[in-house]
């Protein structure tokens, strides 16, 4: 009895192998689950030339064969075919250039009819069909203003309807790309941008264009009507003496472990350069997101009693010992009256950012819609929150000599598209009713 018990336990032992043996080799062959089939963005229309890119996947036997064709008024053509003969193929991702006017494709419906088999024993089949729009016609723009007159190192508006729905738009200053923002004018679909000029700019070395590209990814791009006007930014000299260095040069020290060791002259050249740079890279990426309504209130509100120090635009040569050590472009007015006086927010909007800055120290920046934000920067404390709607005149900090400040006061900056631009234009209501409301 014992003997037929242990060779039946034997036996039993040895098939659970053979079917787990077999399992391993031969049940990938017998499996019912089906490839997946999906498009790495969304396709709803196409133009006059398209770019593609699907993914398969079998996560079992594996691909075996991939088809995709497009059909139109009955009649299908072969975009791709693709036969996998080895198995355990898990993904492939298809990338496939559709040229409608090769493909003698014409403006209207469509279908793209995707197919995938695995390399099982019943071969399972997934047929995904996506109805697409052939649509070869570039949008057209119609701006809603005749000509524009934009000042050196200010900000320029621009508002205009599409003749279709678009995917991207805005404003090229030469090759930087300020977003364009929908919203509705008479009812209508409407973009508005505002774009910042650049202190330099030229009637022939600056190219201002509305760009448009719609769904199908056909693009227009026209040039913007425009008067460039001159304007006259200052120039001085900052000499930096050792007092200066010593009581200022440790604070940065102290945030950036690297510059220990360093002299004092050698950590203010690294502040005015490297971290200057950094600063301006994390502004533009802080005000990449803007709300797509306007939350401004009129004109932009200027320090109480603000005495102005220093003007947007003024170009400075940092002198030590007489020789210059370092050069600057300053990016935005800075005002002063009493020590740690009260700080307003200079319009409605929502608060993106407070805390430390480098350059700019304790600092505040509020999105204000449609691309425009306004920046606080030297604050010895700050009394606000990200997230937080403000009121135009709302208590949000108290001035201070945080940052790269030689004495008590407030740097103030507007941001337009990603780029500085004169905060003076923002105080005058008949430069915004000019410019900006009409």
């Amino acid at each position: 009895m014992k003997r037929f018990n242990l060779l039946y336990i034997k036996i039993s032992i040895a098939i659970l192998v053979i079917v787990a043996l077999g399992w391993f080799f031969f049940g990938s062959y017998v499996e019912i689950g089906k490839p997946a089939i999906k498009f790495t963005q969304d396709v709803t229309a196409i133009g006059r030339q398209k770019t593609l890119e699907i993914n398969f996947s079998d996560s079992q036997s594996g691909l075996s064969h991939l088809n995709v064709e497009i059909i139109q008024d009955n009649k299908g053509q072969i975009l791709a075919d693709k036969k996998i003969p080895s198995r355990g193929i898990k993904q492939e991702i298809l990338s496939l250039n559709i040229n409608t006017g090769e493909l003698r494709l014409h403006d209207g419906p469509a279908t793209i009819k995707i197919t995938a088999r695995d390399h099982s024993l019943f071969q399972n089949q997934t047929i995904l069909s996506k109805a697409v729009k052939i649509d070869t016609v570039p949008p057209q723009i119609n701006l809603l203003k005749n000509i524009n007159y934009i000042n050196q190192g200010g900000t320029g508006f621009v508002a205009y309807q599409p003749s279709k729905a678009l995917a991207t738009t805005g404003v090229y200053i030469n090759n930087y790309l300020s977003p364009a923002h929908a919203v509705l004018i008479d009812n209508k679909p409407s973009y508005i941008t505002y774009f910042a000029l650049p202190m330099n700019a030229g009637k022939t070395t600056t190219r201002i264009t509305v760009f448009a590209r719609d769904e199908a990814g056909n693009e227009t791009t026209i040039a913007l009507p425009c008067v460039i006007k001159e304007k006259k930014f200052r120039s001085d000299k900052m000499n930096l003496d050792e007092k200066f260095l010593q009581q200022k040069m440790p604070e940065f020290q102290a945030m950036v472990p690297s510059l220990q060791g360093k002299t004092p002259l050698e950590v203010f050249a690294y502040i005015n350069s490297q971290m200057r740079n950094d600063n301006f890279l994390t502004i533009q990426k802080i005000c990449q997101n803007s709300s797509d309504k306007e939350l401004r209130e009129g004109t932009f509100l200027r320090m109480k009693n603000g005495a102005p120090m220093a003007l947007f635009g003024d170009r400075r040569s940092y002198m030590y010992n007489k020789k210059v050590v370092g050069e600057s472009v300053h990016t935005g007015v800075d005002l002063a009256s009493n020590a740690r006086a009260l700080i307003e927010a200079a319009n409605k909007g929502i608060v993106v950012f407070t805390g430390a800055l480098g350059i700019y120290g304790n600092a505040i920046i509020i999105d204000h819609g449609l691309g425009l934000f306004s920046l606080y920067g030297h604050l010895s404390s700050i009394d606000t929150t990200v997230g937080k709607n403000v009121a135009k005149g709302e208590k949000i900090g108290v001035s201070g000599t945080s940052g790269l400040a030689g004495g008590d006061h407030l740097h103030f900056s507007i941001i337009v598209g990603g780029q500085f631009v004169n905060p003076q234009e923002w105080w005058d209501p008949h430069w915004i009713k000019d410019n900006i409301t009409k």
